[in-house]
């Protein structure tokens, strides 16, 4: 059984609060983006293993987040859930803010949940999908939506960037967490995400930011210059995506900007070109 991850990018992003266990409270809103992975379970006999092909992960693959996922469901469910060999194919960067592992950990859920007849509800795959990662649950839904408390808390919203173009830049640069929580300041979120699709798209730079700019661009200063030059070359919005260190920009119908950088990047034009 076969099936394709996609990655999400950040429209607004605010760190409102610090939490007691030692998280973050934040606003912000996922919007998918049909940029994919590739997922494959195969049934076998012997011990489940994971493959990987594609740009290289790091570590022990027993400690990937779709692995995680397998076991998760194989210890809740483990007359249902056999050996299976698990390949997959990685196409969405790491450490660029897009969601990669966790929409791969949240596909897997929902591979063996059909492949292995578990019948669980969306809900019941998204509270096990929050126990994986903070944005993993919104992979189930793969929706807009508004997103708070560690991100897990989801509401669906209305937007609609069909009428758009959206440019999707991943530079080779990997930012941490560690580093991008780094010097945060938590505040009051400026704007009411919930109504972003309310507000004209020609006024969101007005009123909306990545609170991680401000950590993340003085670290890695050709961030910076790659979002200027999106807004410079006609992007009507312009963002880093999570925690970095993929940008976006938003444009009018097919149009797009042309970039250099000092630091290597891949330029992902794919959303209304």
């Amino acid at each position: 059984m076969l099936c394709f991850p996609n990655c999400k990018i950040n429209i607004g992003l605010f760190i409102t609060s610090k939490r007691a266990d030692g998280f973050h409270n934040l606003e912000t809103v996922f919007y998918p983006i049909p940029f994919h992975d590739v997922l494959e379970i195969i049934p076998t006999a012997d011990p489940t293993s994971l493959k990987l092909t594609g740009l290289p992960i790091s570590g022990d693959w027993q400690q990937n987040l779709v692995y995680k996922a397998y076991e998760l469901l194989r210890s809740l469910y483990p007359h249902k859930v056999p050996s299976f060999q698990i390949c997959m194919h990685k196409v969405i960067p790491m450490g660029a803010g897009v969601g990669g592992g966790s929409a791969d950990a949240a596909y897997m859920l929902q591979l063996l949940n059909n492949y292995c007849h578990l019948e669980l509800t969306q809900q019941e795959l998204a509270q096990h999908a929050a126990t994986l990662g903070s944005d993993c649950a919104f992979f189930i839904y793969n929706k807009p939506c508004y997103a708070s408390g560690r991100g897990e808390v989801l509401e669906p919203i209305q937007l609609d960037l069909s009428p758009y173009s959206v440019q999707l830049i991943c530079p080779q640069v990997h930012v941490s967490t560690k580093e991008a929580f780094g010097n945060i300041q938590p505040k009051e979120a400026p704007f009411q995400l919930t109504q972003l699709g309310s507000l004209p798209i020609d006024e969101w730079q007005t009123h909306i930011y990545n609170h991680f700019e401000a950590t993340v661009f003085p670290l890695y200063p050709a961030l910076a210059h790659i979002k200027e030059q999106l807004l410079q070359q006609g992007a009507i919005y312009a963002a880093l995506s999570g925690s970095g260190s993929a940008l976006y920009g938003i444009f009018p119908k097919n149009n797009r900007a042309t970039i250099s950088s000092s630091i290597a990047f891949k330029d992902i034009y794919i959303l209304n070109p």
